[in-house]
């Protein structure tokens, strides 16, 4: 079988989210099968950390990379002189129009439930082109059953079409290590309003000399946050500018050691389709405080605190619960390190390698 992976989101230094997604899959992919061949579409030169070109795997490059998804991809499948068996995409856009079967990759529905969080712009891509896709692909992958069951009710769709292949984590990285706790809680992820940070920072707040390390991105290489001017002005308002910490994009490496350093990992967003950092934050031994909605219970199950992220009251209890007590902090480690082995990246390759075989 001939197929083609859109590595668009893949290629780039700074991977999260769905980029981080496109590229643990496509590593995948190239180790678990060798007897199907594949073409990685790429805007530019493959970087080189992604797998070596051999026999029955091979990138091309393809042009305009503004329009990728409506002038690039389907160009390049309308020329081809063998075409695909099918095209695998790890975002939520399908080129249109092919006739070659389209797998598409939903995330989420974020945008949908809490539209006043996103930018005007990246709304209205977004809401258009998971309409589109949602309608015409020919199967969906999806990371949770609780974004499953949101697609099948926004889109009203079949749900034998979408199949859920939870995310993993890198293992080799993130493990159970000796660090000593030290007196601060983590937040890791893009710095946007759904995320929930101003009650984070509030609950903080209320906690004397707890610091806050928040790692994510708001703007430069990679997925940018955005409508983030208020979240860093929140320390500044409370009065706790010494006690935040942020520290933009971490490499994981370093990434690892803040993790395993700290008390806490604490993720009080609005909606999740996932939430890959609490993988990482369990496997590392490092007790996790998350929202009682959407994803984020099926992923945590009893291995972790769960709260109302509408209640600063409870996000606060929850944290003074792990910092206060050492043998909670140390039940929750060893929950958090068990409830972690279920996920792997090899894992979801599988699920959607047997997708392809059925398409």
């Amino acid at each position: 079988m001939k197929i083609w992976i859109d590595g668009y989101e893949a290629n780039v230094p700074q991977r999260v989210g769905s980029g981080q997604v496109a590229f643990e899959l496509i590593k995948a992919f190239e180790k678990l099968d060798h007897q199907n061949n594949y073409t990685i579409c790429l805007p530019g030169s493959p970087l080189d950390d992604l797998p070596k070109a051999r026999e029955g795997w091979q990138y091309k490059i393809l042009k305009p990379k503004r329009f990728w998804t409506r002038i690039a991809l389907p160009i390049a499948l309308y020329f081809s002189k063998e075409k695909p068996d099918l095209i695998f995409s790890p975002t939520h856009y399908i080129p249109n129009p092919t006739s070659v079967k389209r797998i598409v990759t939903i995330f989420d529905l974020s945008f949908l439930k809490f539209p006043e969080t996103f930018l005007r712009s990246d709304l209205w891509q977004l809401t258009k082109g998971t309409k589109f896709s949602a309608r015409f692909a020919d199967h969906i992958i999806t990371i949770s059953n609780s974004t499953k069951k949101d697609i099948i009710s926004q889109y009203k769709i079949n749900k034998e079409k979408i199949t859920v292949a939870y995310p993993g984590f890198n293992n080799d990285i993130f493990h159970k290590s000796s660090n000593k706790s030290e007196n601060y809680i983590i937040y890791i992820g893009t710095i946007q309003p759904r995320k929930n940070l101003i009650r984070l920072m509030e609950a903080v707040s209320k906690i004397e000399n707890l610091r806050l390390v928040v790692v994510g991105k708001t703007e430069g290489e990679g997925k940018k946050g955005w409508k983030y001017e208020e979240i860093l002005e929140t320390p500044k308002r409370l009065g706790i500018e010494d006690r935040v910490e942020f520290r933009g994009f971490v490499p994981l490496k370093e990434l690892s050691g803040l993790l395993a350093g700290a008390q806490a990992f604490v993720l009080p967003s609005l909606y999740e389709g996932f939430g890959i950092p609490v993988l990482e934050a369990m496997a590392s031994g490092t007790p996790v405080i998350v929202s009682n909605v959407s994803s984020l219970p099926e992923v945590v199950g009893k291995a972790g605190l769960l709260v109302n992220p509408n209640s600063v009251d409870q996000i606060e209890q929850a944290i003074r619960t792990i910092v206060s007590d050492k043998k909670i902090r140390e039940k929750y480690s060893r929950l958090g390190i068990e409830q972690a082995k279920k996920f792997s990246w090899d894992k979801m390759a599988k699920i959607i390698l047997k997708v392809f075989a059925s398409i």
